[in-house]
């Protein structure tokens, strides 16, 4: 019997996933699910020839140097590659891929539950309910912002930005949209494409942001861009942290500038700003635009239907480089 793959499999997978993957691999797991460092990356390394990680490794050009010969592969868990050089690993001769398609409906799901807890100040009441501090209702107790006929604005029409289009069309919003390139008519659904997200961000009650992390996209929302956005608009984030500038989303928030904020994910998560912590304006979440049941495992079989394919010497379905 031929030897198995070794895989370096960085955090705790759903059961289902692990399961797979001791049918065709043997995998080194994280049985504790704690973050790797640079260091532990590279020595449980050692023998392997793939590995399998998460958003919260940073398998940067100095770890990807360091890194065994024996590595064939690096099959993210994520759709976002933001964590991996692929610069770094193309010069290796890594093979690197992602996991598209499969977290678009979670992920547009909490897009909406952002927008609308956020736009209806829902954490507030929630506290309220749960301190027992509740005291009366009154015509003027805690106002939100109606959603339903509202502008929304995208910035990246992409799949999660797409389905985050045709949810929103359920409170009859209009969409408007920023992206790359113009979608086609039969994809747009009566959207308005902007050429520029300065064109964009006046038009736009509502934002929500769906594009990835890149050098270009960094600090994309910035004090410049804020002062674009209409008064009292309501900023949703679920795609990376480092796309807004959060000293001055906290800025605009503080002034009353913006109503509030729905935000999924932070820079240098989890050791995120603390002053979006003590704002009664932001509803916040724990980077959880993926977490069902059934997307995780989705996105687990994503990757190893990736593995498998290399290992095999077929062309994997979602290759980056």
């Amino acid at each position: 019997m031929s030897k198995k793959p070794v895989v370096l499999v960085t955090r705790k997978l759903p059961a289902a996933v692990e399961t797979r993957l001791r049918q065709n691999y043997e995998p080194r797991l994280n049985q504790h699910d704690e973050v790797y460092t640079s260091d532990q990356l590279v020595e449980y390394a050692a023998g392997a020839e793939a590995i399998i990680p998460c958003h919260t490794e940073k398998l940067t050009a100095p770890v990807i140097a360091r890194l065994p010969d024996t590595i064939r592969a690096i099959t993210s868990f994520s759709v976002g590659f933001d964590h991996i050089d692929l610069t770094a690993a193309k010069s290796r001769g890594i093979i690197v891929t992602n996991t598209p398609d499969v977290l678009s409906d979670a992920t547009a799901e909490v897009a909406m539950l952002l927008l609308l807890g956020a736009a209806r100040r829902a954490h507030e009441g929630e506290a309220e309910i749960r301190t027992n501090s509740w005291r009366d209702w009154s015509a003027t107790y805690q106002l939100g912002l109606q959603v339903t006929g509202k502008r929304l604005g995208i910035i990246g029409m992409g799949r999660v930005g797409q389905i985050m289009a045709r949810r929103a069309r359920g409170f009859d919003m209009q969409i408007h949209y920023y992206n790359r390139n113009k979608l086609p008519t039969e994809l747009e659904c009566g959207a308005v494409y902007h050429a520029s997200v300065e064109s964009l961000l006046p038009h736009s009650e509502f934002l929500s942001i769906h594009c990835p992390a890149t050098p270009d996209t960094y600090h994309l929302l910035d004090a410049e861009r804020i002062a674009l956005l209409p008064d009292n608009a309501v900023v949703v984030n679920t795609a990376r942290g480092s796309v807004v500038d959060d000293e001055a989303l906290i800025a605009a928030l503080q002034s009353g500038r913006l109503f509030a904020a729905g935000l999924d994910v932070f820079n240098n998560e989890p050791a995120i700003h603390p002053t979006y912590r003590k704002l009664k304006n932001t509803f916040l979440l724990p980077h959880i635009g993926s977490a069902t049941r059934e997307t995780r495992d989705a996105m687990g079989f994503r990757a190893l239907d990736n593995l498998d394919a290399i290992m095999a010497g077929r062309e994997p379905r979602d290759r980056l480089v």
